[in-house]
């Protein structure tokens, strides 16, 4: 017969062995399905942002194209007013030139009441009536009704074969007919963005994975972030429209000759597909296998000799009877004590256990305390008022920020520790519980008291909070000027209005970049971004008191002004706008150096109670001082 020994010697090597192997086969599986159901979500999550991204840019498109047909009509309307106070401006056409330059248009052409261009800064253009050609003969019915304003769609000059979007309306007397021309630079922008080609773009900083969109019915690739095929068939590059139109879960194919696994969904009578080389998509797995081998071999390794150590002597007796004793203690009855002494071994094995029940009876509160946390990197303290020294895990001096010969010094002296904590706790991160600011950290500190021994549980969090505040800047600041945005505007002037009676006196000042157009055609739209962000400088922080400021869009900008004692100091403020406004340059490189121009227009009030009113009259004379600055040549 055989030693118990060599019995449990043998077992343990084949179980170990067989177990090893299929834990590992099991794992390797699950890895396999783990990745593919992986890929699987990424295209799917893809997709799902490409679909979002072109809806959102469809708003986009829509919302750019209404506010252009409104722009035409007021440079429309303006150079009418313009022409009619003087007319003498239709006898020159450098004058219609500068006039267009300063509305920043690109046409200008005059009708007669017979509908044919006898003035406006393109000479070729006259003697044109509204029945030369199809473009022109949208606007004819302008000759029966002069009620109408009229702006056409985006059609290429006749002429000249470009982009134009034309409009026109009737002179307030009645007397002429006002046409201008505009290229519509950021309608075209916001279309652009509604193209694969445009989206896919932004997908090529990703070299794992290459992406397609396939012409349904042909299975012609027409985008792709990897551009040398685009124009070609699927079947050329490895695929086949009969797999791509039954894909439900992703399939495997040859694409360029390369495996890979993909996935494709139908989206407005085109296939959009990502497809990822198979050894990227299996690339952490042979890594994971094998460390997770060696974990589980070494494991095994441990086990076996631990156990056929201890299963060498000959215990039964004595484990029957510290089983029994336990059985009594899982049933509940933790005042057993266990107390076996058939030899020194048993003995200390029952003193051992009786001090970790012991333990686990004094600990349980703390430890469903620290278990009902968060799984983050976290550090646990614990002292009471009888023993001065303070009892730190591993991870509080990093949590804490502790310079090692600080943390002995704090450690050795509980008095010190709590000084420690209650000056983390004057640094209170806004809207945030039991979260403070730590140099350049974010800690959440929770404590709990029993008696006279304070138990503490600090937990590093400033990758959430640091994220959350990186949103938040994301969301409410102007990335070129750093100034708010129109939301972080609206948030911010939400908290004021919470106590009206507290601004005291105040005002909204709504401000326009002139010349931002000129700019950017002369010099590029960089220099544009840096005439911006010179004006921007000029108001930040403006004013005695408190401002807030904003780029409300475009070259459109507000200010908030808040805090002041009268309307007379408030004013005075104001004022300083108008010496700022020809005396101030901005250096756009080493070599150009422009003025800074802008028009402006402000709102007065004693208690805020009607934002939008006021910004509507700042607006309104804001326009009547651009009106006034054009006018008076400036």
């Amino acid at each position: 017969m055989q030693t118990l020994r060599n019995i449990i010697s043998r077992y343990m090597r084949s179980v170990t062995f067989v177990l090893v192997v299929v834990l590992l086969a099991l794992i390797l599986c699950l890895q396999i399905m783990s990745e593919h159901k992986q890929a699987y979500q990424t295209a799917t999550e893809t997709f799902s942002q490409i679909e979002q991204l072109l809806e959102k840019n469809r708003e986009e498109l829509s919302e750019t194209k209404e506010a252009y047909r409104q722009t035409c009509l007021h440079n429309a309307e303006a150079i009418a007013y313009i022409i009619e106070y003087n007319p003498s401006i239709l006898d020159s056409v450098a004058e219609l030139r500068q006039l267009a330059e300063m509305m920043e248009v690109d046409e200008i052409h005059i009708f007669d009441t017979t509908g044919r261009i006898y003035a406006g800064t393109h000479p070729e253009y006259y003697d044109f009536t509204f029945d030369s050609g199809e473009q022109m003969n949208f606007f004819k019915p302008m000759l029966t009704d002069k009620s109408l304003r009229l702006v056409q769609d985006i059609t290429p000059n006749t002429a000249e074969a470009k982009l134009m979007q034309y409009s026109a309306l009737w002179s307030g007397s009645g007397a002429f007919i006002v046409q201008i021309g505009m290229e519509p630079v950021n309608v075209m922008k916001a279309t652009e963005k509604n193209e694969l080609s445009y989206l896919f773009s932004l997908f090529r900083v990703n070299p794992d994975a290459s992406y397609y969109a396939v012409e349904r019915e042909t299975g012609e690739i027409v985008g792709s972030t990897d551009l040398s095929c685009v124009g070609r068939n699927l079947t050329e590059i490895g695929l086949s429209l009969s797999a791509v139109s039954a894909d439900r879960e992703g399939f495997h194919a040859n694409v360029n000759g390369e495996e890979s696994y993909c996935v494709f969904v139908e989206y407005q009578g085109n296939y959009i597909g990502r497809v990822l080389a198979r050894r990227d998509l299996y690339e952490r797995i042979p890594t994971i296998t094998i460390g997770l081998a060696f974990c589980l071999i070494t494991i095994a390794i441990i086990l076996f000799q631990v156990v056929t150590r201890y299963m060498n002597q000959y215990v039964v007796g004595g484990i029957h009877s510290v089983n029994e004793k336990l059985h009594s203690i899982a049933q509940g009855n933790l005042d057993e004590l266990i107390d076996i002494r058939t030899s020194v071994e048993f003995s200390e094995l029952s003193g051992y256990i009786n001090r970790m029940k012991q333990s686990l009876l004094d600990n349980t509160q703390k430890m469903s305390y620290v278990l009902s946390k968060t799984n983050m990197y976290i550090g646990i303290y614990e002292y009471n008022r009888h023993m001065k020294r303070v009892r730190i895990t591993q991870h509080v001096p990093r949590i804490l920020c502790l310079k090692p010969g600080e943390t002995d010094k704090l450690a050795s002296d509980y008095r010190q520790f709590r000084s420690f904590i209650t000056d983390l706790r004057k640094n209170p991160v806004d809207g945030e519980t039991n979260i403070f600011s730590l140099r350049d950290h974010y800690v959440k500190l929770e404590e709990l008291n029993k008696d006279d021994e304070i138990f503490g549980v600090v937990i590093d969090v400033t990758e959430e909070i640091s994220k959350r505040l990186q949103i938040e800047a994301e969301r409410d600041y102007d990335p070129l000027t750093g100034l708010y945005n129109r939301r972080g505007l609206e948030i911010r002037l939400a908290a004021l209005l919470d106590e009206p009676e507290a601004l005291g006196c105040s005002a909204v000042v709504m401000i326009d970049a002139d010349n931002l157009k000129t700019i950017n055609d002369t010099y590029g739209h960089d220099a544009g971004d840096v005439y911006l962000k010179e004006i921007a400088a000029l108001f930040r922080d403006f004013g005695s008191k408190d401002c807030v400021s904003a780029r409300f869009g475009g070259d459109e900008f507000i200010l908030f002004l808040y805090h002041y004692d009268s309307g007379q100091e408030l004013a005075d403020t104001i004022a300083l706008l108008s010496d700022l406004q020809n005396s101030r340059f901005a250096d756009l490189n080493d070599e150009v150096r422009v003025p800074i121009r802008f028009s402006f227009g402000s709102s007065l009030t004693e208690h805020l109670v009607d934002y939008e009113k006021l910004l509507k009259e700042a607006d309104e004379r804001m326009y009547e001082n651009k009106r006034e600055r054009k006018e008076s040549g400036i």
